[in-house]
């Protein structure tokens, strides 16, 4: 007999650097020749070789019952084309799992990037266009050696949309 997967809505909040800080930054334009300071993306990339490339992806609604975390590295990731789009995060920790009740989510404007923290559980990108291209930054071998993901499926029978 299976159990029915309960979903839970996650309203999304406009990401402002104040309310995305226990995750990471939000980063934006600023003039050419300024010097480096707290606005600037604060990176942890000396595990391994930076990897800096477009993913291009499509369109899968906005429905998570994954999460994922990467301790080695931080990651920067931002839309193209002046996208908006869609992360859900929970804040780093020591723990092997996130605390359901820290998950949220935040819309993004395609005009600036978010770098996450070392640890940072997300799931996403999430968007309502057919595809987006977005640039990453994080190391070459991210996906293959520092990828912990969490199933809220598995563990909890939730799955989470973000509205």
């Amino acid at each position: 007999m299976s159990t029915s997967v309960s979903m839970k809505q996650l309203p999304a909040q406009w990401i402002t650097s104040e309310n995305f800080r226990s995750y990471g930054q939000v980063i934006s334009a600023s003039f050419d020749g300024k010097s480096f300071d707290d606005e600037d993306a604060k990176l942890n990339l000396q595990n391994g070789i930076p990897r800096f490339y477009i993913m291009r992806l499509h369109e899968k609604g906005r429905k998570f019952g994954k999460i994922t975390r990467h301790v080695e590295c931080t990651q920067c990731l931002g839309s193209l084309e002046g996208k908006d789009w869609l992360m859900a995060v929970a804040p780093p920790g020591d723990s092997d799992r996130p605390s359901l009740e820290d998950i949220v989510a935040f819309r993004i404007p395609g005009d600036c990037f978010i770098k996450l923290d070392v640890g940072t559980w997300h799931a996403g990108p999430y968007f309502d266009a057919d595809f987006v291209d977005f640039y990453n930054l994080e190391l070459s071998d991210t996906n293959v050696v520092d990828h912990f993901s969490f199933d809220l499926v598995k563990h909890h029978n939730l799955e989470f949309e973000i509205v």
